[in-house]
C-alpha cells in the first residue's frame, strides 16, 4: 500500500520546487521585453501621446504672446460717386469727380497693450507647468505599474510550482484509479486544492493583464509584455528617513508643478483684474482725412481725434469680477499649500510604517521555509505527515510568498508617492 502511494505521489519530487521561473501565459505570444526603470521611462517620454499633445499646447500659447505684442491695425475709407448727374457719368474722376480718404489709428491708453502681453506670457507659462504636472502624474503612474507588475511576477512564480505539483499528483492519482490504493477523500482534496489554485492565479493573471494593459499605454506600445529589471540592492537600501520632513517639505514648495500652477493663477487673476481697470479707460482714435469736393472747400485735409465717453459703461462688473477671482485664487493656493503639508506628512509615515514592517521580519525567514518546505515534501513522500498537514504548510507558504511580495511593494510604492509628492527620487539619491 505504501509503495503505491509513493509511486502516487513520487511526481513531487520531479518538479523544480523553488527555482521555477514564472511564464505567465495570457493566450497570446506578445513580445516580452525585460526593461530596467530608466529604459521604461525614456521610452514613455518619446512616445506618450498625451505629453506629445500638451507640448503641442504649449507652442500654442507662446504664438499667442506674439500676437499680443501687435498693436491694431489701422483702418483706411474711401469714398467716391457713384453717379454724377450733371455729366451723367457713373464714378467719375478727375475735376468732375469725388474722392474722399480718411485713415484712422486707434491707440491704446493706460497701458493695455503690456497688460495683455504679461497676460499671454503667463498663460505661456502656465501652459508649461500643466505640461509638468501632466507628466508628473504619468510617470507616477509608469513607475507604480513597473514595480507592481514585477511583484505580481513575483508571485506568479509560487502558483506556478504549485499548480505544477499538484497538477503531478492529479494526474499520477487518476492513473491508480479504481484500483482501491488511493482515498477517494485524499484524491477530492488534491483536486479541490488544485481548482482553488487555478481559480487565484487566474485573478493574478487577469490583475496582471490589467497593469501590463495600462503600462502599454503609456509606453505606447502595442503587442509587448514588458518584465522589470529591477535593482533589487537600490530597493533595499530605501531609507524614508534620509531627508528631515523640513527638507522634503520644502523640496514640495520648490518643485510641485500644481503649487506653481496654483501661484500663477492667482498672478493671472491679478493681472487681469489689472487688465479690466485700464480697459475701463477709453482709447483714443487718431483721424487723418481728405476730401476732394465734398466739403466747404475743394481738397479739404483734416485731423481728428476721437474718444468714447466713460458715462454709462465703466466695466464695473468685470472689475468687481477680476477682484473676487483674486480672492478665489488666493483661497485655492492656500488650500493646494496645505494640502501639500498634509501629503508630505501622511506620505513619508506611510512609507516609515512600510519600512519598519519589512525590516521587522527575519531576513533569513524565506529562506528557512523554503529549506522546510522540502523537508516536508519529504516526509511526506515516505507518508510521515498526512496530505492535509502537506497541504496546509504548502498553503502556509504560499501566502507568506504573496505576503511579503505584497509589503515590499506597498514600501517601493510609498516610496514612488514620495518622490510624487516631494520631487525628491529616493531610488537616486
Amino acid at each position: 500500500m505504501r509503495k503505491l502511494i509513493k509511486f502516487a505521489i513520487i511526481a513531487l519530487c520531479l518538479y523544480p520546487a523553488l527555482e521555477a521561473k514564472s511564464q505567465i501565459d495570457i493566450g497570446i505570444r506578445p513580445d516580452t521585453l525585460s526593461l530596467k526603470l530608466d529604459s521604461v521611462e525614456n521610452i514613455f517620454l518619446q512616445k506618450n501621446l498625451l505629453l506629445l499633445a500638451q507640448r503641442y499646447n504649449i507652442d500654442a500659447q507662446k504664438a499667442l504672446i506674439s500676437q499680443a505684442k501687435l498693436f491694431p491695425n489701422p483702418t483706411l475709407n474711401l469714398g467716391t460717386t457713384i453717379y454724377q448727374t450733371a455729366t451723367k457719368q457713373f464714378f467719375p474722376v478727375g475735376r468732375n469727380g469725388e474722392l474722399s480718404v480718411g485713415v484712422s489709428q486707434v491707440i491704446l491708453l493706460a497701458g493695455k497693450h503690456n497688460k495683455q502681453v504679461k497676460i499671454a506670457q503667463t498663460n505661456a507659462t502656465l501652459s508649461e507647468y500643466q505640461f509638468y504636472d501632466l507628466l508628473r502624474t504619468l510617470k507616477h503612474t509608469l513607475r507604480t505599474d513597473f514595480f507592481n507588475i514585477h511583484f505580481l511576477l513575483q508571485s506568479a512564480k509560487v502558483y506556478d510550482t504549485e499548480i505544477a505539483a499538484l497538477q503531478k499528483v492529479t494526474d499520477a492519482f487518476a492513473q491508480q484509479k479504481g484500483k482501491g490504493y488511493i482515498s477517494e477523500k485524499e484524491v477530492i482534496r488534491v483536486k479541490a486544492q488544485l481548482y482553488s489554485l487555478q481559480g487565484e492565479y487566474n485573478e493574478l493573471k487577469n490583475q496582471l493583464n490589467d497593469v501590463q494593459s495600462e503600462l502599454r499605454l503609456l509606453m505606447q506600445s502595442k503587442n509587448v509584455v514588458v518584465i522589470p529589471v529591477v535593482n533589487e540592492e537600490a530597493i533595499t537600501n530605501l531609507n524614508p528617513e534620509k531627508y528631515p520632513l523640513r527638507v522634503i517639505i520644502d523640496s514640495a514648495y520648490n518643485t510641485r508643478p500644481d503649487l506653481k500652477i496654483a501661484r500663477l493663477n492667482t498672478d493671472l487673476s491679478t493681472q487681469n483684474y489689472n487688465l479690466q481697470k485700464a480697459l475701463a479707460v477709453p482709447d483714443l482714435t487718431v483721424q487723418l482725412g481728405y476730401d476732394q469736393q465734398g466739403s466747404y472747400i475743394n481738397n479739404l485735409t483734416t485731423l481728428g481725434f476721437g474718444i468714447d465717453l466713460p458715462f454709462l459703461n465703466r466695466n464695473q462688473g468685470n472689475i468687481k469680477s477680476a477682484r473676487t477671482m483674486i480672492k478665489l485664487n488666493q483661497a485655492a493656493f492656500d488650500a493646494t499649500r496645505a494640502s501639500v503639508d498634509e501629503q508630505v506628512f501622511s506620505t513619508l509615515k506611510r512609507a516609515i510604517e512600510h519600512d519598519k514592517l519589512l525590516k521587522s521580519r527575519d531576513a533569513s525567514f524565506e529562506k528557512d521555509f523554503s529549506r522546510l518546505l522540502n523537508e516536508v515534501l519529504k516526509n511526506y513522500q515516505v507518508r510521515n505527515i498526512s496530505l492535509l498537514d502537506f497541504l496546509d504548510f504548502y498553503d502556509s507558504y504560499k501566502q507568506n510568498t504573496l505576503q511579503i511580495n505584497s509589503i515590499q511593494f506597498n514600501r517601493v510604492s510609498a516610496f514612488e508617492d514620495l518622490n510624487f509628492y516631494t520631487g525628491i527620487d529616493y531610488l537616486k539619491n
